[in-house]
């Protein structure tokens, strides 16, 4: 059966790729990106934010199966926080309301393997305790610290997302009507975002020191585009509050049997 989609970040990478295989399969999906979507707006802004969650709404004509929030950015600075965390929650927490009235609603978000990574507790709690204005005052200390101070802020954010997702999966907002919400955890995909970090064997090399992946490799962006298509389809029924990495093994190789301790 068709169903309809709102997918974020759908102008290039995992978004892209997410929603060219749904309208493949005959699904309608309404795309949200800076520029070339349906609808255009920018989700590092409150404005940004409210403006893509209406129109949104307003394309998909009141009325959607699933919500799928793909739109991120990995640069060494605030932005990354306001995008990653604060859009990507406004995103589905604005569309629940309508996402509610489906028969069968789904939702899923973008996080990281990163998130295995370090994240800054101080931020993670920021961003959870909903404080924009405090979350880029820590992000920016972290980016004025030096060339490589700012890359925290990454990991933190998609740490923040997936906490997020778990808090909520199990309310009478989420739970209580009928919707899973989950978030994957890419390890290091090959689109525009890692073009530079792969550009190089050098530049590689420490990609792969950082994030090893010895099932297959880096990855492309379909591997993530399935693993979204089916947990906001209909045949998830109980699948709900998880990270689940597809990583070719780096959350194995990082923390073992640590999971259970």
């Amino acid at each position: 059966m068709a169903r309809t989609y709102v997918i974020s970040g759908s102008a290039s990478g995992i978004g892209a790729e997410t929603t060219r295989r749904l309208r493949d399969q005959g699904h309608t999906v309404v795309g949200v990106d800076l520029r070339n979507a349906d609808v255009n707006a920018d989700l590092s802004t409150a404005e940004g934010r409210d403006q893509a969650v209406g129109e949104a709404i307003e394309a998909a004509n009141g009325s959607t199966d699933a919500v799928i929030a793909c739109a991120g950015v990995s640069l060494f600075e605030p932005l990354t926080a306001k995008v990653n965390y604060f859009g990507a929650v406004r995103l589905l927490a604005g569309l629940r309301p309508i996402l509610a009235k489906s028969d069968a609603p789904r939702a899923a978000a973008i996080s990281s393997a990163a998130t295995l990574q370090s994240p800054d507790p101080a931020l993670v709690e920021a961003m959870l305790a909903d404080d924009e204005v405090l979350s880029v005052e820590l992000a920016q200390r972290f980016t004025d610290s030096g060339p490589f101070g700012g890359y925290v802020i990454y990991p933190s954010s998609k740490m923040a997302l997936a906490r997020w997702i778990r808090r909520q999966c199990i309310t009478p907002e989420w739970a209580g009507c009928g919707i899973p919400l989950n978030a994957v955890g890419p390890g290091v995909v090959k689109t525009a975002m890692t073009t530079e970090l792969l550009a190089t064997k050098e530049s590689t090399e420490m990609v792969d020191a950082a994030m090893p992946m010895p099932l297959n490799y880096h990855m492309g962006a379909e591997a993530v585009a399935e693993l979204l298509i089916y947990l906001t389809s209909e045949a998830n029924t109980h699948v709900t509050g998880q990270l689940i990495y597809i990583d070719g093994g780096f959350d194995a190789v990082t923390r073992g049997d640590n999971i259970w301790s």
